[in-house]
């Protein structure tokens, strides 16, 4: 298996349905209570990409896709429709969007992550596919200029150059868009073309990769 630099096709991606999925157990007490335990620390993103298709060229697009990735044998990079940013939707991202951790003088490697959280609560999701470019870092709320840190677009491993560690207790933050990495969740595709052309598509589900 192996995992291929390259983007579902976005037409199709934008309609996709789908999301984060989690894993909870619940058991139902004798006296009406009842105790949860949760059996994943992080969320996995399952999506379907046959609400996407529109036409036959898009479907047609999708087929192309499968067999370039040999259907599950290959991972690749999906954008989801709506969190694809360090920032809220609608948003530009932002330098100062998500903290990446403190500084200690000698610490050169920070990976990016996104913080999903409110009054009650967070979770932290790690960015494995950053885009390529669209990285921005700050040290303690100023930018760090593109020859100081470099960003690895396979991995979101962050990494400042040789001599520019940032100092200790400095805050490192990032704003960045970034991919989902994905693969098809099914070695089979049908194709009815008589009833895609009544209104029923195919159901095409692709799951996330963990790292």
């Amino acid at each position: 298996m192996g995992f291929h630099e390259i983007r579902f096709p976005l037409r199709v991606a934008l309609g996709t349905s789908g999301g984060p999925e989690r894993r909870t157990d619940i058991v139902s007490l004798s006296n009406g209570r009842e105790t949860r335990n949760q059996r994943w620390a992080r969320a996995r993103r399952r999506y379907d990409a046959g609400s996407g298709i529109r036409s036959i060229e898009d479907l047609y697009a999708v087929l192309t896709f499968f067999e370039a990735r040999a259907g599950r044998l290959h991972g690749f990079r999906f954008r989801d429709p709506v969190d694809f940013r360090s920032c809220p939707p609608g948003r530009t991202p932002q330098a100062g969007d998500q903290t990446l951790g403190t500084g200690d003088g000698a610490r050169l490697r920070f990976s990016l992550r996104k913080t999903y959280g409110d009054a009650g609560g967070a979770t932290q999701r790690e960015i494995t596919k950053p885009v390529a470019g669209s990285v921005l870092v700050a040290v303690d709320g100023r930018p760090v200029p593109a020859a100081e840190v470099s960003c690895d677009p396979a991995t979101g491993m962050l990494e400042f150059a040789a001599g520019k560690a940032p100092a200790a207790g400095a805050i490192i933050t990032a704003g960045f868009e970034f991919d989902v990495p994905v693969r098809f969740d099914t070695d089979r595709i049908d194709v009815d073309l008589a009833q895609f052309q009544a209104g029923r598509i195919p159901t095409i589900p692709l799951i996330e990769i963990r790292p």
